[in-house]
């Protein structure tokens, strides 16, 4: 007879064994989900965009205007200083066009993705949120090709529109994103998710210089339709891919509910129901633990403060290096493809080393990147030469992982069913954000050239001292919680550790009683 005594009290457990590089590798790949839909997505977006600018300038020149081709070459080349009055009747046609185009590519998806976030909430539907953006990228690189074969019948305004139309029908850029963040907080756990949400955003990222290096050089030698192929073949792969590798998550019960609602009251009158639009935007404002509602609107208000200034630096900030360092277009580049790969590499060290090695919590690598932040706009505010403004760069290099941050903040602060809408409002904001600080940018800019062109930058540094004082919050937060926590399992264990002990006197006792009674008397 084995008494309670003699079972151990805790089972032995193996050392966790090491991985070989095979197991390492195998890893990785079955880890692999929707990484290369994005870089795919990315590159031959950037990659198109200076060709389809060259496009439309040609038409405007060649057809809007009727210029001889000797001009137009010689506007398409940089090389038309004698005809200044033409150059400026051109982009002044492009400009204006550009105007409507803009309204068009932020309203339509602004309105959709109100409703495409409550819909992949109720369906569990995040490949169609991801893959039809990029359908509609697809389409406009076939629109450009038909619009060089019709070069002279159609005029710039027909490839302006459905350079607009397609992404923005299809949801553009804020459904993907929306897509891939919620899918991703899907199949990632809260210890996982920063980590997997770095390597999309590099993803995302990589494809910036990756695509602009090549795009001079391919339109020089490959021309329009070479590109507009090249570009094709790339979307088609990162629709085939992600066709095949993104796997939606079962919801069954919700899923007949919705397909119940849809056959009763028509799948369109379903979708764009206002209550939806409601329930997205109640996401943010909805009380919860530990202090939900707060950490929310805390989270929306950092986006204003972070993207709002990034995407206004970036307006002007061609113009900038022009002023003051008298810098083209090709050493604009080469700053532009530095500065993309210093932020990447800050970003691939924040979430390999500081959050996957040394688990430092999203907050932490929030404040990181903010006072980054501050020191690089200060220093590139001072700048007075090429080297100057390319160190200012290297300062600033974790600047980009604040949005990882916090991506991975909201998404913890919602269940899996609220992720695409809490997605959805975050990546509005992001849209409402460009519309409000590009145009004010560009004035802050234009009023305080004369004065000193680096002005911006210090409205900047201002701006990002509320992220400071925001992360600093969730992180105080954080350490509250993480002391509540010790407390608990403190207290459970002290619990469990009474029971126990109480249960092993009780079986002492009957081990005893069953023994007295076996005693010959």
């Amino acid at each position: 007879m084995v008494l309670a005594e003699e079972v151990p009290l805790k089972p032995a457990t193996n050392p966790p064994k090491k991985k070989s590089l095979r197991e390492k590798i195998q890893y990785v790949k079955d880890n692999i989900t929707l990484e290369p839909t994005l870089a795919c997505y990315v590159i031959p977006n950037v990659l198109s965009r200076l060709a389809t600018q060259n496009l439309n300038l040609d038409k405007a020149c060649r057809v809007n205007k009727n210029y001889t081709d000797h001009v137009c070459d010689a506007l398409l080349a940089r090389k038309g200083t004698q005809y200044l009055a033409e150059e400026t009747s051109v982009q002044e046609l492009i400009a204006g066009m550009e105007g409507w185009k803009n309204v068009l590519l932020t309203a339509i998806p602004s309105f959709l993705i109100l409703f495409l976030g409550a819909w992949s909430d109720r369906t569990g539907k995040r490949k169609i949120c991801i893959l039809l953006p990029i359908i509609g990228e697809l389409l406009v690189c076939m629109s450009n090709m038909l619009n060089v074969y019709f070069f002279k019948e159609l005029p710039a305004q027909v490839a302006i529109f459905f350079e607009a139309f397609f992404p923005a029908i299809t949801g553009g850029w804020i459904t993907t994103y929306m897509g891939a963040f919620s899918y991703i907080s899907d199949i990632s756990n809260e210890e996982s998710r920063t980590f997997r949400v770095g390597i999309a955003n590099l993803c995302l990222t990589a494809g910036g210089p990756i695509g602009s290096a090549l795009s001079g050089v391919l339109l020089k030698h490959i021309g329009y339709y070479g590109v507009f192929g090249l570009s094709s073949v790339l979307y088609i792969f990162s629709i085939s891919y992600g066709f095949i590798n993104i796997h939606d998550l079962e919801r069954p019960v919700t899923e007949k509910k919705v397909k119940r609602e849809s056959s009763e009251r028509g799948f369109l009158k379903s979708f764009f129901d206002v209550k939806h639009v409601k329930d997205t935007l109640q996401v943010t404002f909805k009380k919860g633990p530990n202090h939900r509602r707060t950490k929310s609107i805390l989270v929306l208000a950092s986006i204003a403060f972070i993207y709002g200034p990034a995407y206004g630096e970036f307006t002007a900030r061609y113009l900038f290096t022009r002023y003051r360092f008298n810098w083209d277009a090709l050493k604009y580049s080469f700053y532009n493809t530095f500065y993309i790969c210093v932020h990447f590499l800050g970003a691939l060290i924040s979430i390999s080393i500081f959050s996957r090695r040394l688990k430092w919590h999203d907050s932490v690598l929030g404040l990181i990147s903010n006072v980054s932040k501050i020191i690089g706009g200060l220093a590139t505010g001072f700048a007075r030469n090429s080297l100057e403004m390319y160190l200012a760069v290297a300062i600033e290099m974790f600047n980009a992982t604040s949005f990882t941050a916090l991506r991975s903040i909201s998404s913890k602060l919602v269940s899996s069913d609220e992720l695409g809408k809490m997605t959805a409002v975050f990546n509005l904001m992001e849209v409402l954000t460009s519309m409000v600080f590009g145009p004010l940018y560009s004035w802050i800019y234009m009023k305080t050239l004369k004065i000193d062109a680096g002005i911006m930058y210090y409205v900047s540094t201002v701006l990002t001292l509320p992220p400071i004082l925001i992360f600093a919050w969730f992180y105080l937060q954080h350490k509250t919680n993480n002391v509540g926590n010790k407390e608990n399992t403190s207290e459970d264990k002290n619990s469990k550790s009474t029971k126990e002990t109480d249960r092993r006197k009780n079986s002492l006792l009957s081990s005893i009683e069953c023994v007295e009674e076996k005693l010959p008397v």
